[in-house]
């Protein structure tokens, strides 16, 4: 009996935490014109004359300051294990593939497995809660762009987004009782970043994104693909879902790149905003990653605590991610499904 494809996608890593290997994967990453949106000519002198060069070395002793010895980066290998989880959940019916947008294992290589295994349909799940042109939007082009060169293509889906999904709210609640969150001064839900200018293009109506206050605080028809607006819905979601009062948390967005003015407020600003009010301990959420990575275990936890207590504040508390949270695995089983 032919059976069904399920493709998990997650951004991406690097082979090694060698500079070599993460100058290899920086460019891929930013060359792709859906993360850097701008000029072909100029994104290449950016990104290949300027921002790989100065950057892979440094990233580099990040990377090497999280990677393991046996498993490798934390977003490889929580991936994986999501990948095992979740076949051994949908079981005999179902074909799990694992692929990175970026470097291996590679999309290619994961659509022709189940090509060859003849299944007869795809579901591919982007690993990201909330739509981003820069990151699902990815996925989908590179998918398309591959399997519209096979002569007899099955029928393929596709997860648009998972932000609201009540199991994986659920999971990130479950994780943050662990830390006692009434315990803390404050929570952050800090988010990946995004230029402004990703976010005004995706407002089809041109008179929402950034014109209307607080635009991205409610959610509605008018933003319901927004990757802000999304955000926002998320954290209000788990804050909901553990009883923390709107006063007590702050959503803010990390990780920006260049001048551009990107999505905010920053979550290095809002740190610091923190400590200048004295506050002493914050628990911090990353619901933009379904797996630890670079910017949950080190650039929170490492950086940010670092500028914290630089600041008079005493602790900073990651979240952690849902890796193999098994109520993240059953709601990868429904979005499998289609449920």
């Amino acid at each position: 009996m032919s059976k069904k494809g399920v493709l998990l996608v997650n951004l991406g890593t690097p082979d090694s935490p060698s500079t070599a290997n993460v100058r290899k994967y920086l460019r891929e990453f930013l060359m792709d014109p859906r993360v850097i949106d701008i000029n072909p000519i100029s994104r290449t002198l950016l990104v290949k004359g300027i921002i790989a060069p100065t950057r892979a070395p440094k990233s580099a002793k990040l990377y090497q300051h999280i990677w393991d010895e046996k498993t490798g980066s934390p977003l490889l290998h929580y991936s994986k294990l999501q990948q095992q989880l979740l076949q051994e959940r949908l079981g005999d019916e179902y074909i799990v593939e694992l692929a990175m947008r970026y470097q291996s294992p590679s999309i290619e290589t994961a659509l022709d497995r189940l090509k060859n295994a003849l299944v007869k349909e795809i579901r591919v799940i982007p690993m990201f809660p909330q739509y981003a042109s820069a990151s699902t939007g990815s996925v989908y082009e590179k998918v398309m762009d591959l399997i519209g060169k096979w002569p007899t293509p099955p029928p393929i889906s596709f997860v648009n987004s998972f932000h609201d999904n009540e199991l994986m709210i659920q999971a990130f609640a479950e994780n943050a009782k662990k830390h006692q969150p009434e315990t803390y001064d404050h929570v952050l839900f800090s988010f990946h970043g995004l230029p402004q200018r990703q976010l005004i293009k995706a407002d089809h109506t041109h008179n929402y994104c950034l014109k209307v206050k607080d635009c991205c605080q409610t959610f509605n028809d008018t933003n319901k693909f927004c990757y802000s607006a999304q955000s926002y819905h998320t954290a209000n979601l788990i804050a909901q879902q553990l009883n923390i009062p709107q006063e007590k948390y702050t959503v803010c967005f990390q990780s920006r790149l260049g001048s551009d003015p990107w999505v905010q407020p920053y979550t290095s600003e809002v740190v610091a905003q923190m400590a200048k009010e004295g506050k002493k301990r914050l628990l911090v959420f990353c619901p933009a990653f379904v797996a630890d990575c670079l910017e949950t275990v080190y650039e929170v936890t490492e950086e940010y605590g670092g500028e914290f207590k630089a600041l008079g504040g005493e602790h900073v508390q990651l979240v952690e991610s849902l890796n193999d949270s098994p109520l993240w695995i059953e709601a990868l089983e429904g979005l499998a499904k289609g449920k």
